[in-house]
């Protein structure tokens, strides 16, 4: 017969063999003998994962929880969704005459507009059956203020400077580019008639269109941001919309310094070459920053001088006062009265332009550009996509090409040579930052090769702890060829500055 347990053995659920002798008696207090008791009382009364479960499933035949979770939140965003169309419609059915009139004036009356759809909100959430906490409230009246005088759910997103891009993956997924980094974010559309919506807003005060018969189109911002708009059946996953932002305070020189996306000595230097009447392309990939340099380069082009301006949507924000800004036009309803950047830059040679600037050459245009700037108008400035100064000089080939001109190589090389002074390569590094990686002078043809040198580089060292590019500018130490236009037009430049530093 086995030996019976005793009470510590049975509090601490032990059993004890009975061909080894006993433990040594353990003393314990009656206080700690209690709570040990009430302990197991306590575990023996609560159900197994299996009763658990069962009562579970019995209480609540729903999927698993995480689902549960999502469904809650759609359901809270539908109730939004509902009080918002509430409140629009009796907006519509009740708003006074004096009322409208307020709204008229748009903006400028934002904070009157504000207590007005507060009234109606009220009024409405006083006859719904749905409670809102006071945070809710406020964001109601926030979200029926930006769908009646701005973009809807996108005016949060424009209206935060650390953001610079907006990428709108159909109604339901936006993304945004912040500090160099893209994330997603919980803002959305309801569907996709909501975006299409705020698309005709954007496109309706320029006279564009977006539809089937044209489903993709260029536009811009009342602030100058850039907008792209590619909608079905090109696109597969609804209306997809690309909004590049520009920062509301014009960049000067010191603010590039300052963000380390050229050193001061490159400052100097690209500062000469502009009031020098150097004809500058800027290079680079896409997002690397190549509209804000021209823009910054730009601002050193002095009063006096008579500025024509070439863009497909206009984004170049000069702060000079005389400025003519000619824009591209697409083509009408039945596919007539296209205007290109090509005929924009042919008419602007019969401007009396002192300079020329095309915010990008894509196509035919860059042989007029070329011949503009091979024909006395000196100091023009342009963009276009390239990973590096040699790529650069190729795609201008073939884009001159691209204008229908059956030209040898050669004779396209040395209009290329000729024309252009210096390339200014820029490029988005893996950190998020813009960094010009080269300057580089152009310095004619040897052979059939145009020759390069560059003057100064961007050399990175290493990747530091947290991901950030750790690198340093440096001078070639080389002088360029073109100093005698540096004299001619009575800019000066230490005889040492291109000393290696």
């Amino acid at each position: 017969m086995p030996r019976p347990l005793s009470l510590l053995e049975r509090l601490g659920g032990i059993t004890q063999d009975p061909d080894k002798p006993a433990p040594e008696p353990t003393h314990i207090s009656k206080t700690e003998l209690k709570a040990k008791q009430r302990e197991q009382e306590q575990e023996a009364q609560k159900p197994t994962y299996t009763e658990k479960q069962i009562k579970q499933e019995r209480e609540a035949p729903i999927e698993a929880s995480a689902f549960v979770g999502r469904r809650a939140v759609t359901s809270r965003n539908d109730v939004m969704q509902e009080l918002k169309l509430a409140v629009h419609r009796r907006i519509v059915d009740e708003m006074t005459p004096d009322e409208q009139a307020t709204l008229v004036r748009g903006e400028e009356a934002r904070e009157q507009i504000r207590n007005i759809i507060g009234v109606y909100a009220s009024r409405e959430l006083a006859e719904s059956p749905y409670t809102m906490s006071r945070g809710e409230r406020i964001q109601l009246v926030d979200d029926i203020s930006n769908e009646l005088l701005g973009l809807g759910p996108l005016e949060p997103l424009l209206k935060n400077d650390n953001i610079t891009e907006v990428m709108i993956n159909g109604p339901h997924q936006i993304f945004v580019e912040q500090y160099g980094k893209l994330k997603i974010t919980d803002v959305r559309f309801y569907d996709t008639a909501h975006l299409m919506g705020i698309i005709e807003r954007i496109l309706t005060p320029l006279g564009r269109r977006v539809d089937e018969g044209s489903p993709l189109v260029d536009a811009r911002l009342a602030d100058g941001s850039r907008v792209n708009i590619i909608i079905p059946p090109l696109s597969l996953v609804g209306p997809v919309v690309t909004i590049r932002k520009f920062s509301k305070k014009a960049l000067t020189i010191n603010d590039l310094i300052k963000f380390g996306t050229l050193s001061r000595d490159m400052a100097v230097f690209l500062e000469a070459c502009v009031q020098a009447r150097l004809n500058i392309l800027v290079s680079g990939g896409t997002g690397s920053g190549k509209t804000t340099t021209l823009n910054v380069l730009s601002s050193f082009i002095p009063e006096t001088d008579r500025i024509v301006t070439i863009e497909d949507a206009a984004e170049l924000r000069l702060q000079q006062n005389h400025i003519v800004t000619l824009e591209a036009r697409p083509a009408n309803l039945e596919g007539h009265g296209a205007i290109t950047i090509r005929d924009l830059v042919r008419n602007a040679l019969r401007m009396r332009p002192d300079r020329i600037i095309v915010g990008e050459v894509r196509s035919g245009e860059a042989l007029d550009m070329l011949q503009a700037m091979n024909t006395g108008h000196d100091g023009s400035l342009t963009t276009a996509h390239a990973n590096t100064p040699r790529d650069v000089l190729s795609r201008l080939e073939t884009m001159v090409l691209m204008a229908g001109m059956e030209l040898p190589v050669r004779a396209v090389r040395t209009q290329v040579s000729s024309a252009i002074d210096l390339i200014i390569q820029q490029a988005r590094i893996r950190d998020g930052t813009r960094k010009i990686t080269h300057i580089t002078e152009v310095q004619g043809m040897e052979g059939d090769t145009i020759i390069l040198q560059d003057l100064f580089r961007y050399v990175q060292d290493s990747i530091d702890n947290n991901g950030k590019s750790v690198g340093h500018y440096e001078s070639m130490g080389l002088s360029p060829m073109f100093m005698d236009k540096f004299h001619m037009n009575g800019v000066e430049l230490p005889t040492s500055f291109f000393g290696t530093r």
